[in-house]
């Protein structure tokens, strides 16, 4: 593969080196291991920053952004940290992390709506470092079983005629959705309201979720109910990948790692874009975990030009390659050749993201998932109307914060 560097990652990491006096970063990656190419980039930057020693300490993945956290509330904060882009809003509610800034250079090497995920006020509150998007995966088997064509169904019509077919013509669901009371839910829906011209806050950060698109999305709900797995609302997306191998579900949404998990019993899977609603087209939800830095170390500006370091050239394409995620960066910008995002499925995962939306990013994350729970749960259970279960999701979003 030719590799030209990074701009962003030269510019951080070769000529001059920046003037420090002994000081440790300390930085907490969750995984609980470090990675060779991150331990690359840090003898690289410590090389170039003499008196600076970073201490890399990987942390499992159950315990590793409480730690963050709590260190940070206890007046103790890491240098940076891996945190769930979900939390950005809540640590800088709290004035425990600071604002990035990124050159128009820096940027444009972003896929188009990755810097969504991290910006709240105007301002972004991380550096993305691990992303995915979502796509609909279809067992050919099962549908064709039913009678029908495996092909990708190209708008909400599709999608539901298709599951009918597989309901009334064989002993499988046409089609698995996400009830239970999990983010996921949230997520699942997110993937086909951003398929329909959605959102949740506007670009002023207002909310937007009482629209004609949800109200569209909430319909599909409704429409796609008899032919789901019984009780929906006992189940999340990740549950759902033993139906799809055991073929009691023909379709589902969930992200690229789920080729890998049904590759042995499901030969015959394809790979499809969302469905493209009445109102927009085909998209997904953008997801990312980013690079947080905290304040109060006394060397934020130095942790923040590691956490770009980190997260651009081949250290960021090594952890995209290797954890098999959708790519953050545009390598190709980078006049990198034989991508492996160009190859097999995908582009498919590629595709929705300029399309896509984010996902919300609120101090209180648990009343936002919530707000989705009850409306989803209230179409699946029939406790109110499309109409009047929306409206009360709009009411309950703008208490959220």
């Amino acid at each position: 593969m030719n590799i030209k560097t990074l701009t962003m990652a030269a510019a951080l990491l070769g000529g001059t080196a920046l003037s420090a006096q002994a000081e440790e970063l300390h930085f907490i990656m969750c995984g609980g291991e470090v990675r060779p190419a991150d331990q690359k980039v840090i003898d690289k930057f410590q090389a170039d920053n003499p008196g600076v020693t970073v201490k890399m300490e990987a942390v499992e993945w159950g315990t590793c952004q409480d730690k963050s956290m709590q260190l940070a509330a206890a007046g103790d904060p890491p240098s940076l940290a891996y945190m769930g882009s979900r939390t950005l809003r809540q640590l800088a509610g709290n004035d425990l992390i600071v604002p990035v800034t990124f050159t128009a250079e820096e940027e444009a090497m972003f896929q188009p709506g990755v810097l969504k995920t991290v910006t709240n006020g105007g301002q972004y509150w991380g550096i993305p470092h691990a992303f995915s998007t979502k796509a609909l995966y279809m067992n050919c088997a099962v549908i064709q079983a039913a009678g029908a064509e495996c092909k990708a169904p190209a708008t909400w019509a599709d999608l539901v005629a298709l599951a009918k077919q597989v309901t009334d013509n064989t002993d499988a669901a046409g089609i698995g959705i996400a009830g239970k009371d999990f983010d996921n839910t949230m997520h699942m829906f997110l993937d086909f309201l951003y398929s329909n011209g959605g959102a949740v806050f506007d670009a002023e950060g207002k909310p937007a979720l009482d629209s004609q698109q949800t109200r569209e999305t909430l319909q599909l709900y409704a429409d796609l109910l008899p032919y789901m797995q019984a009780g929906p609302t006992e189940w999340e997306r990740d549950q759902m990948k033993d139906l799809f191998n055991d073929g009691q579900i023909a379709m589902y949404v969930t992200g690229p790692w789920g080729k890998g998990q049904h590759a042995e019993k499901v030969p015959t899977q394809l790979i499809a874009p969302i469905p493209a609603g009445p109102s927009g087209p085909s998209g997904t939800i953008l997801i990312t975990d980013s690079l947080a830095v905290f304040k109060g170390t006394g060397h934020e500006e130095l942790a923040i030009k590691l956490a770009k370091a980190l997260t651009s050239g081949e250290a960021q394409y090594d952890l995209d390659s290797s954890w098999g995620l959708t790519p953050i960066l545009d390598y190709e910008k980078a006049g990198m050749t034989d991508v492996y995002y160009t190859k097999d499925s995908w582009p498919i995962f590629v595709a929705g993201i300029s399309t896509g939306g984010p996902e919300p990013m609120v101090e209180d994350f648990k009343a936002l998932q919530a707000v989705f729970t009850n409306m989803v749960q209230g179409i699946m259970l029939g406790e109110g109307s499309v109409d009047e279960l929306v409206t009360t999701a709009g009411e309950e979003l703008a208490a959220v914060r």
